[in-house]
């Protein structure tokens, strides 16, 4: 298939998080820098015009109409641009500094080792299933100061916003509504009950801050939370799917990473490159723009694909191989500009210690024979991912 005839396939942005091979699809989209999208959207594809609209955000905005998902009002901060986006991020940006981040660490630790107690003896297991999803949400309640007895409902909730049934974005909206009216509800009597029984937790921390002496109100904080339920209980599990499925598959560097702990760090931002898991964000022009003689019209949305641009052999050489010790690795997969990711310190502590304690007891493991690994759409995560190992302790 072509470059146009991809292009007219419904399937494109699902492609670009769900095929075996996504790269093979960004290299064929960067055969040119921007892509119309017939009434619905511009694909930007080269790695200078991504970065570039991730650092021109009164250009490339991020309003609440770039991201739909059942939210009455905007998730702050994503859909908040400056100058009002400095307000929240003085706020939300010391709360997740890489200081306060590493204090996590033995923490993250003693969860990954009783995830892994459930199966590491049996010599087998579904990753996803039994370590990928429930891992991170179960640090993010912890840090939260949510009851783990919530996990459930928060990963039903998390799936009825990120995965709603349905084949359009029109069939999924009610599931969408329904699930957002949902968090309201819940985080408005977490609200409620932590005024009338205060704690410390990251949600209490937040609830008392302030800029310039002004708090934020009751309604900033719901919208804080309905963005953490998204982006602390999905990315980080699509982001451990991807690195475990590269690892499984690829023995030399499950070996690198397995006998050489100093591996890791690097490794995690090699694959976060590599796969991308976030492989597109969405924005709307703020402004009449023109890139490559392609114009665009104010309004008009525009999705930048950070995939395509993390394996732009032409901006940066050598980037279309795995090396896991790539120094420096100036990748997009956490975005970039006054959008980056809020909690990438926390993504990568996580990351580094389910790494670290795995592969301290579980050195070897691959592909349950005769598995077809299925990548799911959007996000780039797998329904599920079998492996097999020799039991350990």
């Amino acid at each position: 298939m072509d470059v146009d005839d991809q292009l007219q396939s419904p399937t494109l942005m699902v492609d670009l998080a769900s095929a075996d091979d996504p790269r093979a699809l960004s290299a064929m989209l960067r055969e040119q820098r921007v892509h119309s999208i017939e009434n619905m959207f511009y694909l930007l594809t080269h790695r200078e015009d991504v970065e570039a609209a991730l650092r021109k955000p009164a250009v490339f905005t991020s309003r609440p109409e770039a991201v739909q998902l059942g939210n009455v009002r905007p998730l702050i901060p994503l859909s908040v641009d400056p100058p009002k986006h400095v307000k929240y991020r003085r706020i939300l940006d010391p709360l997740f500094a890489p200081k306060h981040m590493a204090l996590l660490d033995g923490e993250v630790a003693e969860l990954v080792n009783q995830t892994m107690d459930r199966f590491a003896g049996s010599g087998t297991c579904d990753f996803h299933e039994d370590f990928a999803v429930p891992l991170p949400c179960t640090v993010f309640l912890r840090l939260m100061g949510l009851p783990l007895e919530d996990l459930d409902l928060f990963l039903e909730m998390k799936d009825g916003i990120i995965r709603p049934s349905g084949p359009t974005m029109e069939a999924q909206a009610p599931t969408r509504q329904r699930t957002a009216q949902a968090i309201y509800e819940y985080f408005e009597k977490t609200l409620a009950e932590r005024r009338r029984v205060p704690t410390e937790d990251l949600l209490a921390r937040i609830m008392r801050s302030e800029v310039d002496g002004v708090g934020l109100t009751d309604e900033e904080i719901l919208d804080i939370c309905f963005l953490f339920i998204i982006a602390g209980l999905d990315t980080v599990t699509d982001t451990l799917d991807c690195i475990f499925g590269h690892l499984s598959q690829n023995p030399g560097h499950r070996q690198q990473v397995a006998t050489d702990e100093s591996v890791i760090p690097s490794a995690i931002e090699e694959l976060l490159r590599w796969e991308s898991p976030v492989p597109a964000v969405p924005r709307v022009l703020g402004e009449d723009i023109e890139i490559d003689g392609c114009p665009m019209r104010a309004g008009e949305h525009v999705m930048l694909l950070i995939g395509a641009a993390n394996t732009d052999d032409a901006a940066h050489p050598g980037v279309d191989s795995v090396d896991l010790l790539r120094n420096p690795n100036p990748h997009l997969a956490f975005g970039g500009g006054v959008h980056r990711c809020l909690g990438s310190h926390l993504a990568r502590v996580e990351l580094r210690v389910a790494m670290r304690e795995w592969h301290k007891r579980i050195p070897e493991y691959e592909l349950v024979p005769g598995t077809v690994l299925e990548y799911t759409e959007g996000l780039r995560s797998l329904h599920h991912l079998p492996l097999q190992f020799p039991p350990a302790t």
